[in-house]
């Protein structure tokens, strides 16, 4: 399983269209094929970060999501609405079962 997480400051006169165009943006990505979730939330104690935490089955899923054309538009959007550079990182894990 592939886990992406990321962030984003939001400026303050922008913090609603950028959370309303990453809710969006996580609805849209849940239907590709691949996509386990696809979340954004609100940091609890920084309310204008948005977090973002993705599961994908491989990474082949992820690129692919990263070649869609909305995805790559909600990109430009998103570096243009944040306040400073957006953070992202990819993990690879696998599930485990403990006792």
């Amino acid at each position: 399983m592939i886990i992406v997480t990321g962030s984003v400051i939001t400026k303050p006169d922008k913090h609603q269209h950028l959370l309303d165009i990453s809710i969006e943006h996580c609805q849209r990505s849940r239907a590709e094929l691949g996509c386990v979730a696809h979340n954004v939330h609100t940091d609890c104690e920084n309310s204008s970060m948005l977090v973002f935490v993705e599961y994908w089955t491989d990474m082949t899923a992820l690129k692919a999501h990263f070649r869609v054309p909305e995805s790559r538009e909600f990109v430009v959007r998103l570096n243009e609405l944040a306040a400073e550079p957006p953070e992202m990182k990819i993990f690879s894990a696998e599930d485990v079962t403990h006792n």
